[in-house]
């Protein structure tokens, strides 16, 4: 099947060509082959997110400072108490494309996709922007484009030194006992999947945290599906709504059926 469709790049005519169009039967039955593959992918990302979560980590020995809304942090300061700290390098600085209106546009779109902080939060997680801007001009971009992720300003070779000093790239960190640990690092096209809660999730050291996870002894793991809330819900120490627990016992359920998953 082929239709005609406008180009929007040279305003010339090409043509499209189309897939079959077929009944509802041969829809289903094309859907279920493709589905099969979808399965087996699906979980070659959960085995991958295993292997990364016993990944190696390298101690973090030398000292880093940002500037923050409320004056100078360290690399620990930026980590808000939590134990995992996950940090996008976006490109908002002078010598940038869109400087001083706009920051990059990938990091930009980057920006646009990130899920509500508060249910990394959740996980003991904490998500920031590190950029060279000023935070005056951070401050004015985040208000104009309604992002609302903590945005810190790099004031050393902190960019340099974890491979984004030329580049976008999301760096992953772990806190145990004030001490700092790189454990994952991701950019280019991997690093174009970023911003579902999910997505960084998986690229931690300690992962979803949830008992079906294959994750090392010891990690800290909760029933599948039961902390999840509102993001505006979250309490600390607050027990799992009983209502909810009946509803995602049920999901859960449906989830385990054999090939069920996708």
């Amino acid at each position: 099947m082929r239709i005609s469709t406008e180009n929007g790049r040279n305003g010339g005519q090409s043509t499209m060509r189309m897939p079959a169009v077929v009944s509802p039967q041969a829809w289903e039955a094309a859907r279920q082959r493709l589905l099969v593959k979808e399965k087996v992918q699906t979980r070659a990302r959960d085995a991958l997110a295993a292997e990364r979560r016993r990944m190696p980590w390298m101690a973090v020995e030398k000292t880093y400072v940002f500037e923050g809304s409320e004056g100078a942090v360290g690399l620990l300061d930026l980590f808000g108490g939590r134990r995992q700290l996950i940090v996008y390098r976006a490109f908002y600085e002078p010598g940038v494309f869109g400087w001083p209106d706009h920051a990059c546009r990938g990091c930009s779109m980057v920006a646009d996709q990130v899920a509500h902080v508060a249910h990394l939060n959740a996980r003991d997680t904490t998500l920031v922007f590190v950029s060279r801007a000023p935070q005056a001009d951070i401050a004015r971009l985040k208000a104009r484009m309604g992002w609302q992720m903590p945005w810190f300003t790099i004031t050393d070779s902190f960019d340099t030194d974890f491979g984004v000093g030329e580049w976008h790239g999301t760096n992953v960190f772990y806190s145990e006992d004030d001490r700092i640990f790189r454990t994952y690092f991701v950019n280019n096209r991997g690093d174009e999947q970023m911003g579902g809660t999910w997505n960084y999730l998986d690229i931690t050291p300690l992962g979803r945290q949830e008992v079906w996870e294959d994750s090392p002894a010891g990690y800290p793991q909760t029933p599948t599906y039961k902390w999840w809330n509102w993001h505006d819900g979250y309490v600390d120490g607050a027990v799992p709504d009983k209502k909810w627990v009946e509803v995602s016992d049920v999901g859960e359920k449906a989830f385990r059926e054999p090939d069920a998953r996708l």
